[in-house]
């Protein structure tokens, strides 16, 4: 159930944000690109997101603000494009 309800999320994140300048990665679950940008074909991309499924959710759904699992090193983010908070939370419905 968990593996579905990454899965899913990450689905509609790519939906809303095309793109390939992102890379966010949900281990073991999930990985999409995503954001409008230069796109990235080798190699580690520039731009990564990584957070564990359990971050992932409660961000994607709005119960963990972007900014705080940021500072509380729940997620880790680099490169210029890889602050998805105008992305999330994603709106569900």
């Amino acid at each position: 159930m968990l593996r579905a309800a990454v899965r899913a999320l990450l689905t509609i994140l790519a939906d809303r944000a095309p793109g390939r300048s992102v890379e966010v990665r949900v281990p073991p679950y999930g990985v999409v690109q995503c954001v409008p940008g230069p796109r990235h074909t080798r190699g580690t991309p520039p731009n990564t997101v990584e957070m564990d499924p359990e971050t992932w959710l409660a961000v994607a759904t709005g119960r963990l603000d972007w900014a705080q699992a940021v500072t509380e090193g729940r997620v880790r983010a680099s490169g210029i494009r890889a602050d998805l908070s105008g992305y999330l939370p994603l709106e569900l419905g």
